[in-house]
């Protein structure tokens, strides 16, 4: 059997790879820097990202693209998403690609959408509530792959299944994926909420409002019901608007106090991915108002202030209408 190829060597791709090879498959990551992959092989530690976590012996390292998907069925595509579409532009068309990033395309449509533009025949998204640091050190997850091939996707199933990680399969891509890419806009606002101390109160009706926001957009887009309230939709959102360890959760908080946003070496989806929903509704006419709230005050269109008023501002209406 061929290595399993990950590519990223970012937080979340290390991870992945940590995993697969602690249950003892062949993994080889993927980094785009040669003096990176030098380091990683000489540390055994990925410094940047993943600190805390000792890289396993069998996983190995390489700056060499075509080395690393070499006789590969499928990869990981763990960059950034706005390193998306570079990279599989590289990648031959007829590999499988796992699309791990919870971003949007720079047209704020899918990625997956994407891949299949650009004549990749099959593709999966991989989503769920999955803080990088708890899986590279080896803390009881579960995560969701989703595709339109039910093969694939249950070879993802099979590469990434271990005692520290249950995979589930789904078909319902669209959910899977958008799931992943609202879930980090509302926990902007929830770091927001804990930045400006506006209590515990705030920031539930803010996480349940957010989940109804999210619902209505993944449904308008084609995703299933079941799916809003599974592992990448609510669990996702759950994990990523309250944990600690949440680079969006913690880039509002640094928002909200004043502070730069940026998470140094890591990259906070969030930021990129609100703007991009909000251009959406517009054009589309959609309501999305969490999501516009986060975006304009980012962008500083908004001070905090007005964005809270256009959330509690708001006419009033019955729950179940929004």
């Amino acid at each position: 059997m061929s290595a399993l190829p990950v590519l990223g060597a970012g937080g979340w791709g290390t991870a992945l790879a940590v995993g697969a090879a602690r249950s003892g498959r062949d993994v080889i990551l993927w980094a785009r820097r040669p003096e990176l992959v030098a380091e990683l092989t000489r540390t055994r530690v990925n410094a940047d990202y993943l600190p805390d976590v000792t890289l396993p012996d069998p996983l190995r390292f390489t700056s060499d693209l075509t080395e690393a998907v070499s006789g590969a069925d499928f990869a990981l595509v763990a960059v950034p998403s706005v390193g998306v579409p570079e990279l599989l532009e590289q990648l031959p068309r007829t590999l499988g690609v796992v699309l791990c990033a919870k971003g949007l395309a720079p047209d704020g449509g899918q990625l997956s959408a994407l891949a299949r533009r650009m004549g990749f025949g099959r593709v999966a998204v991989l989503s769920g509530p999955n803080l990088a640091s708890e899986i590279g050190g080896g803390l009881p997850a579960a995560t969701v792959v989703a595709s339109a091939d039910q093969k694939l996707a249950l070879a993802v199933q099979s590469a990434l299944m271990s005692p520290a990680l249950r995979v589930y399969t789904s078909a319902d891509e669209v959910g899977v994926e958008l799931g992943g890419v609202l879930k980090n806009v509302m926990a902007l606002a929830a770091g927001l909420v804990d930045g400006l101390e506006l209590g515990d109160n705030a920031k539930a009706a803010l996480i349940t409002r957010g989940l109804r926001e999210m619902r209505r957009y993944l449904l308008a887009l084609g995703a299933q019901e079941d799916t809003v309230y599974g592992l990448s939709g609510l669990g996702d959102l759950f994990a990523t608007a309250t944990s600690r360890l949440s680079r969006n959760r913690a880039a509002g908080e640094a928002m909200a106090r004043g502070q730069n946003p940026s998470q140094g070496a890591q990259v906070v989806e969030g930021l990129r991915t609100a703007g991009l929903l909000d251009a959406w509704a517009s054009a589309h006419g959609f309501d999305l108002p969490i999501v516009r709230a986060v975006a304009r005050v980012a962008s500083g269109e908004w001070t905090l202030d007005s964005g809270i008023a256009s959330l509690m501002e708001r006419d009033a209406k019955a729950e179940e209408h929004g």
